[in-house]
């Protein structure tokens, strides 16, 4: 026995509680407060409109009632009194003829006379002319109409019967005055309730305009804007929050000061530190490796006088240690350069820049480096000079080592109507993407230049190469001396 087994389709069915959910943020969650409180007036309108229109119903089924009722009850009363003074003063033959007319302005019922045998003396009475009311709709008739009574009144002259009248009603006349009226007060409603929705409206956008520039305040400090404060409202709830805020905006104002300050401090104490550790470096271990060195040489020269192969061994060891002493200054000379350049204070600042982007140059021939300096004082203060310094350097390092570029622009200006200096390091490497972590070094120049109160910025694509863009303040120092080299830039 073989069992043939068939794949059934998963039956893919949506989550109620899900769809409920999208069609209240499409209605009602997705949209603005002002339009939220239009809308909840809107519905309670047509709350109020369907409620009204249910009394409404309700009271013209009873008043069309009341009023059919009525109008019956009129027409017999006319009919009986128009027989009996109709007959005194016509004779019978002409009374039935006659009657009609006695009752020509009788409203919502229709009159027929008949003789004795019952046929009609006039089918139908002349009316006076109707109203002009709009057409009725059949549902509406059909809500309000009353059950259509006929009554049968017998006219009687010199005690016989001499014919009868039929009273049929008719409430269309009734149905369309109401509707009529209806239409009317319904017009009246409409425009009042448009006047109304846009007075709200405008009403409602004055009222939640603080809101809107409470978005944008929050936008400011979302994006480090703290000296931003908001008006305060007439409303007492706003005005609360607008204080609220500004308290907000002043503590984290308050808060960055105090920030930059430490920061400074810091960077000035790491500065302090770096700047002693290279003179002892300079001053206790250069000299001392110097010494070395020559020590190294004296010992090679005696080595030289020995005989043997004692001479050759002591040859040997006085060339390791000149080696090794080499290869200490080196790392000493190296150490030197990352703790602090011993020239920077001491040479002016373009020649200084200009000389790291030469030896990046020589160090990467393959590489094309274009450096334009503009005139510079020749120092602006020891931690803004070593922050462009450090800067333009990690940028090198980074385009270098990371972005493979062929070309690297390196610009430096000094901008006397804002009061800063501007440096500007791009290259056409492979760039990066927006998700790319930043390393130490880019967050280290991004804290140095906010510590000083500047702005750093990095544009950045892939295949279109990295910009970093540094903005550093400066006051320039009294008696500065402005680099005399007035040329706008120079190809390394």
């Amino acid at each position: 026995m073989s069992v043939i087994s068939q794949s059934v389709p998963a039956v893919v069915r949506s989550d109620p509680v899900s769809h409920r959910h999208r069609v209240l943020q499409a209605l009602w969650y997705g949209r603005s407060v002002r339009a939220q409180l239009i809308l909840a007036f809107v519905l309670i309108d047509l709350a109020a409109v369907l409620v009204g229109c249910a009394a409404a119903i309700v009271r013209a089924r009873a008043q069309t009632r009341v009023e059919m009722a009525s109008s019956m009850r009129l027409a017999e009363l006319l009919v009986g009194d128009a027989a009996r003074i109709a007959h005194h003063q016509l004779p019978a033959e002409r009374l039935l003829s006659e009657l009609p007319e006695q009752l020509h302005s009788l409203r919502h019922v229709r009159i027929t006379v008949k003789d004795t045998n019952g046929g009609p003396v006039k089918a139908s009475l002349p009316k006076l002319a109707p109203e002009q009311h709009p057409p009725v709709p059949a549902w509406f008739s059909a809500l309000v109409a009353a059950p259509i009574k006929r009554d049968i009144v017998p006219v009687t002259v010199d005690g016989r019967i001499a014919g009868q009248v039929e009273i049929i009603g008719e409430p269309a006349d009734e149905i369309a005055e109401i509707w009529g009226n209806l239409l009317a007060l319904g017009g009246l409603a409409a425009v009042l309730n448009i006047v109304m929705i846009s007075v709200l409206y405008v009403l409602f956008g004055r009222v939640l305009d603080p809101l809107a520039v409470l978005t944008v305040g929050l936008s400011d400090l979302e994006h480090h804007s703290y000296g931003v404060r908001l008006a305060r409202s007439n409303t007492r709830e706003l005005a609360g929050i607008a204080d609220q805020f500004n308290a907000l905006a002043n503590a984290l104002e308050t808060a960055r000061l105090e920030n930059h300050q430490l920061n400074r401090r810091l960077i000035t104490a790491q500065d302090d530190e770096r700047r002693r550790t290279a003179l002892e470096l300079h001053d206790e271990v250069g000299p001392c490796l110097f010494g070395l060195s020559a020590y190294g040489s004296s010992i090679a020269g005696a080595a030289g006088a020995i005989p043997g192969e004692a001479g050759q061994t002591l040859a040997e060891c006085s060339r390791e240690i000149l080696v090794i002493t080499e290869h200490l200054q080196s790392i000493n000379r190296t150490m030197l350069d990352r703790l602090r350049p011993m020239a920077l204070g001491h040479v002016p600042l373009r020649d200084i820049l200009r000389q790291l982007v030469e030896e990046r140059s020589r160090q990467h021939p393959q590489i094309l480096f274009d450096c334009a300096i503009g005139t510079l004082a020749r120092t602006y203060g020891d931690s803004v000079d070593l922050t462009i310094y450090r800067c333009i350097q990690e940028s090198l390092t980074n385009a270098v080592r990371h972005a493979r570029a062929n070309r690297i622009n390196v610009e430096v200006r000094h901008d006397d109507s804002a009061a800063s200096i501007g440096l500007i390091v791009r290259d056409d490497g492979c760039g990066m993407s927006v998700d790319t972590p930043l390393g130490f070094g880019i967050r280290g120049m991004h804290e140095r230049v906010e510590a000083l109160g500047g702005r750093h910025s990095i544009a950045s694509e892939p295949g279109q190469g990295t910009c970093v863009r540094i903005f550093v303040p400066v006051a320039e120092p009294p008696g500065a001396v402005a680099d005399s080299d007035k040329s706008s830039g120079a190809q390394a």
